[in-house]
């Protein structure tokens, strides 16, 4: 249990960063599992940039490696190219 200010402040700080940071988590991997359900092409390719927009975004803060952002983007535009 903490004792100081600081360090109780720190704590609901920390908490409060945590559930900012899970919403903008799942709501990007929410977004990613309804994109790879979409079967028309045009529609997919208007959707892509807000995707894209979205992962840069946790890359940018930290919250997914840059590594993963670069996968995943490549991944989604593959799956973009692929449908006829």
């Amino acid at each position: 249990m903490a004792h100081h200010k600081s360090s109780k402040k720190r704590i609901r700080q920390d908490a409060k960063k945590r559930l900012h940071n899970r919403y903008y988590k799942k709501s990007t991997r929410t977004a990613i599992r309804s994109f790879r359900e979409l079967e028309d092409k045009n529609e997919a390719e208007k959707a892509l940039p807000k995707l894209f927009s979205m992962i840069d975004r946790l890359a940018k803060r930290n919250q997914w490696h840059q590594n993963k952002a670069a996968n995943v983007k490549s991944g989604l535009s593959l799956f973009t190219k692929s449908l006829g």
